[in-house]
């Protein structure tokens, strides 16, 4: 598996303030993964149920961490499946966000960068 691209994987917490206002908090963190088109069945399945599937990212299965959001090329995805494969990898299925899953604006952004650590393969 070539992984030569690097994605941030971005994770969304909820918490609420004292003020009973809710707050969303989002973690970012980079890693290597493999980037290829969703097949064509893929694509013509997902548009029958309701997706716009596009992208496949193949990363190490440690790397992932259940994050619902992907960053690549300054575009965000929405991650709808994912499937482990062998050598302890995992390809997270997405689509492109846009309109009502555009990304939600945060104050507070933290980022991790584990690219440099995972690139091992």
């Amino acid at each position: 598996m070539d992984r030569s691209d690097v994605i941030k994987l971005i994770k969304e917490t909820h918490t609420t303030d004292a003020y009973g206002v809710q707050r969303t908090t989002a973690s970012k963190k980079e890693v290597f993964c493999q980037v290829d088109s969703v097949t064509r069945s893929e694509f013509y399945q997902g548009g029958r149920n309701g997706l716009n599937p596009e992208m496949v990212f193949t990363m190490f299965f440690g790397d992932y961490d259940d994050e619902r959001i992907v960053e690549w090329n300054n575009k965000q995805y929405s991650v709808y499946r994912t499937y482990l494969t062998r050598n302890d990898t995992i390809e997270l299925y997405c689509e492109r966000r846009g309109g009502t899953n555009a990304p939600v604006t945060t104050a507070s952004v933290t980022t991790a960068s584990t690219a440099s650590t995972s690139s091992g393969g």
